[in-house]
């Protein structure tokens, strides 16, 4: 049960103290969610220990988990012009450096270690037995499953990037799906509405659902047959992407192993086209055909 409802429920049970915290994390919850119980009691004109007995009071084994809680349904409630106002806790260009970037860090390691190997295992089955690979990510989550496509038309022969155009077009793209194909849903706090009705569309008619979010027990994961699960943390208004990508980094190199040869035949073909008409450029190029001498 989300926390916010949970203290509402309980409101009329709790201690008078128990109250002032509560009423305060309701009113405030965008700010209580990166405070220290010190300070929370403080502005609420209680002691440190009530803060904590509050967090087991409604089912928290301590302050710590309480906090990674309500910041994780934070990401979910918050407005993006909510999210703009967190860049006032930097307090300068510097702090902002280092605070995104070692939360990057940190969001790296929780997906390792929480990175669920049965489920990695299974999604890899699941993409290798399918007929045609249907991805769907939209607005922030577009760059991923675009990233995603890029590299999967490479080792798959049938792959559908589902692009975020009018709703109508969207289902669309999706509408053809059978049950030997599979969609890879990717979306991350605020979820998807499309994405979600996507996948459960496409449960329904039996296809194989893998969903790349940031947590179970969320409406991105309850159609999914596969969930596989990256830390998205929230710095401001810009969603942290880093563990997410090094997931389907991840994902990617592990098909490949299974895909060689026919990775192998198609970056030849590409390659031949590439040189031929000149996508990347080599030394040999601006040598030859220097458009801009240096004077």
């Amino acid at each position: 049960m989300e926390i916010l409802e949970t203290i509402e429920q309980r409101y009329d049970s709790l201690s008078k103290s128990h109250k002032a915290i509560a009423e305060y994390i309701l009113t405030s919850y965008d700010k209580a969610a990166y405070m220290t119980a010190a300070k929370i009691a403080e502005v609420t004109g209680v002691s440190e220990a009530t803060v904590v007995r509050f967090t087991t009071e409604i089912g928290f084994a301590g302050y710590p988990s309480f906090q990674q809680a309500l910041k994780e349904e934070l990401k979910s409630r918050l407005t993006s012009v909510q999210r703009l106002d967190y860049t006032e806790r930097f307090e300068d260009d510097r702090a902002a450096v280092q605070e995104v970037m070692r939360a990057d860090i940190e969001n790296m390691k929780e997906t390792l270690a929480s990175l669920n190997s049965d489920a990695f295992d299974e999604a890899v089955k699941t993409i290798l037995a399918a007929k045609k690979i249907y991805i769907m990510g939209i607005r922030a989550s577009a760059t991923l499953s675009e990233f995603m496509h890029f590299y999967m038309t490479v080792l798959f022969d049938d792959v559908v990037l589902v692009r975020s155009n009018c709703t109508n077009e969207l289902f669309e793209q999706v509408m053809p799906i059978t049950e030997n194909d599979v969609l890879i849903g990717i979306s991350f706090p605020r979820y998807s509405a499309r994405t979600i009705n996507s996948m459960a569309y496409a449960h329904k008619r039996g296809a194989k659902t893998i969903a790349i979010t940031d947590r179970a027990g969320t409406p991105m994961t309850e159609h999914a047959d596969v969930s596989l699960l990256a830390t998205s943390s929230m710095a401001s208004f810009v969603d942290s992407l880093t563990a997410p990508l090094s997931l389907i980094n991840a994902l990617l190199v592990t098909l490949g192993m299974h895909r060689k040869d026919h990775i192998k035949s198609s970056f030849e073909s590409l390659e031949t086209l590439w040189s031929q008409y000149k996508v990347y450029e080599t030394g040999r190029d601006r040598k030859d055909n220097d458009e801009f001498p240096a004077p």
